[in-house]
């Protein structure tokens, strides 16, 4: 059985080569994410489709992870989300919470400030 902790640390760390199969594959077919304060999404289509629609136009995606615990199949986040976009970086906190059930990522729920991210792209 694979820790759940590692499978986070794994997932969080798979973001930057920006490949979408290899980020999708940490999932199960029916998880759930939910990018709060924005509605949950259900599945592994659902899912492609928003990370696919909140990466467009961006170079890279970093997750720097500053602290990570678990208990049990829960493990929880606290990272820095970094887009880097053609003309801006964006650095956004985020804390995370995952459930991990063997060795996949079940349910994935991420908090943060959107004004935050969205005050720091440029204005048009």
């Amino acid at each position: 059985m694979t820790d759940p902790i590692d499978v986070v640390r794994d997932f969080c760390e798979s973001w930057v080569k920006g490949d979408l199969d290899a980020i999708m594959a940490f999932f199960t077919d029916d998880a759930v994410y939910h990018n709060i304060p924005i509605a949950p999404v259900s599945g592994t289509a659902a899912i492609r489709e928003t990370i696919a629609g909140f990466t467009a136009g961006v170079d890279t995606i970093e997750f720097r992870v500053n602290n990570i615990a678990a208990a049990g199949n829960v493990v929880l986040t606290e990272r820095v989300d970094v887009f880097v976009m053609p003309t801006v970086t964006v650095e956004l906190p985020v804390m995370g919470a995952f459930e991990v059930v063997d060795g996949k990522i079940v349910a994935w729920r991420d908090y943060f400030d959107l004004n935050q991210f969205m005050s720091q792209l440029p204005q048009t």
